[in-house]
């Protein structure tokens, strides 16, 4: 028979302790060291080796808890890295005067954009300030002037001749149309003067032109027109080779000046991209030479000047070390830039190279860009567009509407060349999920980084909780901790692994709790923040999400819910389970029954027959049978049916931590024997009967203690856990003091027979040689029950086929 106190718990075993005086400060103040990374040496070797290593498709996927600190140790990371590069470039976008709808690419060492920018502007400056002083001068109006000398004249003696031969025969050159538009024109003399071609009837009826005359001038007049209209031709011939050497002479006298000035700028800034822009844009302003001299007035100075513009978009002057970009909304837009359409007095809405701009991957280029998954995929095309980014290792900038994506630019600026390391951050399963379906993403992220949620509890990793809270204190103008703060956080910490040899790295929740701690202390006026603060914390922080549970306590409270905390019942125990609210975890009892008959059936599983039953808590009760079958069934067949309940459950069950419970129950009611309850039971079971560990014992050790004690404590009352559970407790400190005190007890259990023995007070029992159990066991009278079973039904089923017989007889 098992002695309870080989399998109770000492009240040291409930709770790990963090003793103040052993941290070796005061206060955080006197802590010593940076605050490093705590806890993620694994993941951080893995995000090294990503960054390191400059290959294509080295890019990395963190994974792990949100709170463990995965964006600022990152941050942290890339900062501590040596980032120091020579080779970061600004990127800016120029016209293109040969394809205008595609801007020009030009890249520059860092800082040199914006020198090329000033310098493009100081080009603009002189042009236009030089150009029309040359085109003026008395040294190029002289050679315009005899350059033109003999076409002019060659065109006057044209007109001189054309003139004599019209005066001849009785027709004068006037010029008619109205101002602005006049063109020379025949006019008729008559009378010394010139008249319209339509007054001559009119003037022969007055004899003022006699019909000679008349039928002189009208047979003279289409001769003449058609001699006109060739002169005109001529002269516009000659008009135009007077603007082409006129325009060729600008060109001579002005080209050698702009070539030296863009020769100097090319040298400057060595490039054959930049060499080829200067080359076009030479080749536009020697094209548009008399626009210049016009600036202002015919042409707005804002069109002119625009081709010597420069879009810089990107800006590295004054870095030397890679850039890191976090970017925390990676829209489409912010992510990978966009074509803004302008609309101003010079450009009604309309684009051009200058409306480009950067996004945060352009940003990053030459360093690093951190992206949070979750936040990506919920963006309309932006994974797609940055799987291909990464892949071609370059981007086109395109426009679109920011709300329905649609295009709106038809520009095609050139693609933007990147060296980029993107750091993704997301969940093992959309990992697991993109790795399995998606063949680029494996190519692209090579890298895997895991953040663990729990680190070894050694004074090293306590050390670096200290430091943390220094440096927060610090950043948020925070009071310093008092080393029982320490303390008291640290224990938070391990109650939060889930393991007493453990340490949580879920700084984010970690901190959340020191900042109200620290509220806590300015509400109390104290300089330092003490472990009482840290307390009040915490019940503040259950305080606030707890009202489901103390709705649920309520109910037990006034037997709405029905548990029996004492005395014994037949096919009844008191299980365990965790209820998660999202934000608040908290455990309570719950009463699971059995009930046993003669039949076929096996066990049913009345859950899964409601529907109410998930697949792992199915699982557990097929290994219950399995248990059953290996204990009663090696010299009988199990003939029963039985049903197992979880009472007053009607929001499903899932999960194997029942198992155990359910075989208590079904072992109870088979043989009759009842069981306490004012105990409590939780582990999953093994087909040998072994007890399994389970997760959220101290939250279902707790539940169960709240109920007892507002039922009233009797010191008999405790929760039976798995044995490998029980370097998992961090029981709350009152749990703790009411074992102490011997009104509570917690017990640790390896198989089922312990669990039978502290639950009937009879002994479990042994197989013999014979293969029965010992007498007087609880064993024995499971299977003296099934072997009553049996034979009752076979005992039913013969006497059901002798009527059966006798029938047939009477009948013949």
């Amino acid at each position: 028979m098992l002695d309870p106190r080989r399998v109770e718990l000492p009240p040291e075993r409930l709770r790990w302790r963090c003793d103040p005086d052993t941290l070796g400060f005061d206060t955080t103040d006197d802590v010593r060291g940076g605050a490093d990374i705590i806890g993620q040496d694994r993941a951080l070797d893995a995000i090294r080796l990503g960054l390191e290593i400059r290959s294509h498709g080295y890019n990395i996927f963190v994974t792990g808890l949100t709170g463990t600190g995965r964006t600022s140790s990152i941050r942290r990371l890339l900062e501590s890295l040596d980032r120091r590069r020579d080779d970061l470039v600004d990127v800016a976008f120029v016209q293109h005067f040969r394809r205008p709808d595609e801007p020009r690419c030009l890249v520059f060492p860092a800082g040199r954009a914006c020198a090329f920018r000033s310098r493009m502007g100081d080009v603009f400056e002189s042009v236009r300030s030089w150009i029309p002083e040359v085109l003026r001068s008395d040294p190029f109006r002289r050679r315009q002037a005899k350059a033109v000398a003999e076409l002019r004249r060659r065109r006057e003696r044209m007109v001189t001749v054309f003139e004599r031969e019209v005066a001849e025969r009785g027709f004068q050159l006037v010029e008619t149309g109205p101002e602005g538009a006049r063109r020379p024109a025949l006019a008729p003399v008559v009378g010394g003067k010139p008249v319209d071609m339509d007054e001559l009837p009119r003037l022969m009826v007055q004899g003022k032109l006699g019909r000679g005359d008349y039928e002189k001038l009208n047979a003279a007049w289409p001769e003449l027109m058609d001699r006109l209209e060739q002169l005109l031709v001529q002269t516009r011939e000659i008009e135009r080779e007077i603007d082409a050497r006129v325009r060729k002479l600008e060109r001579e006298h002005v080209e050698p000046i702009l070539r030296r000035l863009l020769d100097r700028v090319a040298r400057d800034f060595r490039d054959d991209r930049v060499r080829a822009y200067l080359d076009e844009l030479q080749g536009f302003i020697l094209d548009n030479l008399r626009a210049f001299t016009e600036a202002g007035v015919e042409i707005p100075e804002a069109v002119l000047k625009r081709p010597f513009e420069v879009n810089v978009i990107v800006d590295n002057t004054g870095t030397r070390d890679a850039p890191v970009v976090i970017e925390r909304s990676p829209t489409f837009v912010n992510l990978f830039g966009t074509i803004e359409r302008i609309a101003d007095g010079s450009r009604d809405g309309s684009v051009d190279f200058t409306s480009i701009r950067s996004g945060s991957l352009h940003r990053a280029n030459g360093g690093y860009l951190v992206l949070n998954l979750t936040d990506v995929l919920e963006e309309p095309h932006v994974y797609t567009t940055l799987k291909r980014a990464l892949k071609n290792r370059e981007h086109q900038i395109r426009g679109f509407d920011t709300l329905l994506l649609a295009p709106v630019a038809s520009l095609k600026p050139e693609p933007i060349a990147l060296d980029v390391k993107v750091v993704l951050i997301g969940d093992a399963e959309l990992y697991a999920l993109l790795y399995e379906w998606d063949d680029d993403f494996r190519r692209i992220f090579r890298v895997k980084a895991e953040f663990d949620t729990v680190m070894p509890r050694r004074r090293a990793n306590i050390r670096r909780y200290a430091r943390f809270l220094r440096r927060l204190a610090e950043d948020e103008g925070l009071p310093p901790f008092h080393r029982t703060a320490v303390a008291a956080l640290v224990e938070e910490g391990v109650r939060l692994a889930g393991r007493r040899d453990r340490l949580s790295t879920r700084l984010g929740d970690i901190g959340d709790i020191a900042r109200e701690a620290a509220y806590w202390a300015r509400r109390a006026r104290a300089r330092t923040v003490r472990a009482v603060h840290v307390r009040r914390s915490v019940e503040q922080r259950v305080r606030r999400a707890n009202l489901g549970e103390e709705k649920l306590q309520e109910l037990f409270e006034d037997g709405t819910i029905l548990v029996s905390t004492r005395g014994r019942r037949v096919g009844q125990v008191n299980g365990l389970a965790v209820y998660d609210t999202g934000d608040h975890v908290f455990g309570r009892p719950s009463r699971i029954t059995a009930s046993v008959g003669v039949g076929r059936s096996g066990v049913i599983n009345i859950e899964r027959e409601a529907e109410l039953s998930g697949r792992i808590h199915n699982k557990g009760v097929l290994i219950l049978e399995g248990y059953l079958r290996q204990m009663y069934a090696v010299d009988k067949p199990i003939t029963m049916s039985a049903s197992i309940c979880f009472e007053q459950a009607y929001s499903g069950v899932d999960g194997d931590s029942a198992s155990s419970t359910e075989v208590y129950a079904l072992l109870s009611s088979i043989a009759g024997i009842p069981l306490r309850q004012d105990l409590a039971v939780t582990g999953s079971v093994s087909q040998k009967g072994e007890i399994q560990p389970i997760g959220g014992v101290n939250e279902k050790i707790e539940g169960f203690f709240d109920v007892c004690r507002a039922h009233g404590l009797t010191g008999t009352q405790g929760v039976l856990i798995p044995w490998l559970n029980r370097g998992d407790l961090m029981l709350r400190s009152d749990v703790v003091d009411a074992v102490r005190a011997g009104r509570f007890h917690v017990y640790a259990v390896r198989t089922i027979d312990q669990g039978i023995e502290l639950l009937t007070g009879m002994p479990s029992g042994r197989r013999l040689r014979s293969g029965r159990f010992t007498r007087g066991s609880v064993h024995a009278a499971v299977d003296a029950a099934l072997r009553e079973f049996h034979e009752r039904l076979r005992r039913a089923e013969d006497g059901g086929d002798a009527d059966a017989r006798s029938d047939d007889r009477r009948r013949r």
